[in-house]
C-alpha cells in the first residue's frame, strides 16, 4: 500500500484549500463536488469534448472537477481575478494536469477573441457562480461551436431562462437536477 494519496485526495484537499480562501462556500465540500460532478454527467450526455471552457472559474468549481473527469480534452478555466487565477494555477501544477490552462482574462475578452477567430470555440462552457442568468447565458453562447452545449448552475427554484431569449440565441433548454444544459443547434 502506497502513502502517496490518491487524486482524488489531492483534488478534494485543493478545493478544501479554495475554500479556506473564500473562493467559495462554507457547504460541506462533498455537497459541493457533488454539484460539480452533475456538470460532469451534463457534459457526458454529448459527445467525448475536445474543448471545454470554465468561465468564472473561482477555486476551481466546477472546473477542476470536470477536468478530472475529462483528462484528453483541453480544459481552460477563466476568472478575471488574479488572485484566483494564481491559486488555480497552483492547484493544476500540483495535480500535475498538462491538458488545463488557467488564464486570468475578462470573458468579454475571451469572448471577441473566439469571435474573431484567434482562439478556438469550446464544444462545451460551463458556469457556477459567474453572474446574472441572462448576461452568462449570453457570454457562454459566444464561446460555444455549434452543436455544443452550454452547463450552468441553477437555483433550487424559479424560472430563469425565457423561451424568447432561447429562441434568440438559438439554444434549447434540456433541465438536470442542480443545472441547466443548453445546447446550441448544429447550423446557427
Amino acid at each position: 500500500m502506497s502513502d502517496q494519496p490518491t487524486d482524488e485526495a489531492v483534488l478534494l484537499e485543493t478545493l478544501r484549500d479554495a475554500q479556506r480562501l473564500g473562493f467559495f462556500g462554507d457547504a460541506p465540500i462533498e455537497v459541493a463536488v457533488a454539484h460539480a460532478r452533475q456538470f460532469v454527467d451534463a457534459i457526458r450526455t454529448g459527445p467525448e469534448p475536445d474543448r471545454v471552457v470554465d468561465i468564472g472559474s473561482g477555486g476551481g468549481l466546477p472546473g477542476l472537477v470536470v477536468a478530472a473527469a475529462f483528462p484528453l480534452a483541453s480544459i481552460e478555466l477563466v476568472d478575471r481575478r488574479e488572485k484566483r487565477t494564481d491559486f488555480l494555477e497552483r492547484a493544476v501544477r500540483r495535480l500535475g494536469w498538462s491538458h488545463v490552462r488557467v488564464r486570468c482574462a475578462d470573458v468579454v475578452q475571451v469572448a471577441r477573441e473566439v469571435e474573431a477567430g484567434s482562439t478556438s470555440q469550446a464544444d462545451v462552457v460551463t458556469a457556477r457562480g459567474f453572474g446574472p442568468p441572462e448576461p452568462t447565458l449570453r457570454l457562454a453562447r459566444r464561446l460555444l461551436q455549434p452543436g455544443g452545449r452550454i452547463v450552468i448552475s441553477e437555483p433550487p427554484t424559479g424560472e430563469r431562462w425565457t423561451p424568447e431569449l432561447l429562441d434568440e440565441l438559438g439554444l434549447r433548454l434540456e433541465r438536470s437536477p442542480g443545472i441547466a444544459v443548453f445546447l446550441r443547434a448544429s447550423m446557427r
